[in-house]
């Protein structure tokens, strides 16, 4: 077997009742909600009993799923099971960051809060929203947006899916070109155009915010969203307020990996997003999902 990695699930991932198995049942998971309860009062309660209408609120989104994705992680790690390097898609970056130590819990449990009411108002201010599109290279799509001014390509998630943001007028005729030439676009549920341009103030705001944080040495390398390379200490502030207003390079970030060793993926977090894109990518490699007692098992059973 060749490098293990950890990927950290984000936005959209959430569901009611997540966490809660684990919660139960390792106590390096309820270590960690405890200490996030600690910090916010009802995370809990939100993680494990919150309505789907309650926890798709990107105020409570944000900082439920990087407490469950932090809570596998360690309960992972608890039962001897660590990763070589992480990474983290758009949100989950965040919780990797903790995780490898390169920022603390603490700091950034308040960093994830603080991008959420950051990433909440860049929207409300400039309304947009997002599209899946699917069965088209990503070279396609690129050129697609570039034909319709107001859209982005945003989210490179594999060979044949890309997300798109942009202002709200635009998108629909952008879906409309893309089914023009063999595509299917899928308006995604989301309160703005992330990862864009439209997210210029949140970045602002965030680079503000990191000013007062400390960075420390990464105990595991952290593959950035915005370079598909890990980050070092001296760029980590720069990347962290560049990953909201630039795309996600998720398939060129796997492809790295893989190409330095990487054969394992893990996904700590809710669903199984990441895991059926890394498939897409990686089709060679072996991809777990953890997010409850009986996937904790079954990896450790294979694993160790």
């Amino acid at each position: 077997m060749g490098k293990i990695a950890f990927v950290f699930a984000g936005q959209g991932a959430q569901y009611p009742g997540m966490g809660k198995e684990l919660y139960e049942c390792s106590d390096a998971a309820k270590g960690i909600f405890d200490q996030i309860e600690d910090m916010r009062q009802g995370t809990k309660d939100q993680c494990f009993f919150g309505t789907k209408e309650e926890l798709s609120i990107t105020a409570n989104t944000q900082p439920c799923l990087f407490a469950v994705d932090l809570a596998i992680a360690e309960a992972l790690k608890a039962k001897g099971i660590v990763p070589d390097a992480v990474a983290g898609f758009s949100l989950g970056e965040i919780p990797a960051l903790a995780f490898s130590n390169m920022i603390s819990l603490k700091e950034g449990f308040a960093l994830v809060y603080k991008r959420g009411e950051a990433m909440n108002d860049a929207a409300a201010r400039n309304p947009g929203g997002m599209a899946a599109v699917l069965k088209l290279k990503p070279e396609i799509v690129v050129s697609l947006c570039d034909e319709e001014a107001g859209t982005f390509p945003v989210n490179f998630n594999s060979p044949v899916q890309t997300v798109v943001a942009g202002k709200k007028e635009a998108l629909p005729d952008l879906i409309k070109a893309v089914k023009e030439v063999g595509g299917m676009a899928v308006p995604l549920a989301v309160s703005g155009a992330f990862h864009s341009p439209f997210m210029k103030e949140a970045s602002l705001e965030l680079e503000t915010f990191l000013k007062d944080v400390s960075v420390e040495d990464a105990i595991y390398p952290v593959y950035a969203n915005a370079t598909a390379t890990p980050y070092t200490k001296e760029r980590c502030k720069e990347l962290i307020t560049k990953q909201v207003m630039n795309p996600v390079l998720w398939q060129a970030t796997i492809e790295n990996m893989v190409e330095e060793g990487f054969d394992t993926f893990i996904e700590v977090g809710p669903g199984k997003t990441l895991s059926g894109l890394i498939k897409k990518i990686a089709p060679q490699a072996s991809v777990y999902n953890v997010e409850k007692e009986g996937d904790l098992h079954r990896v450790l059973a294979e694993l160790k």
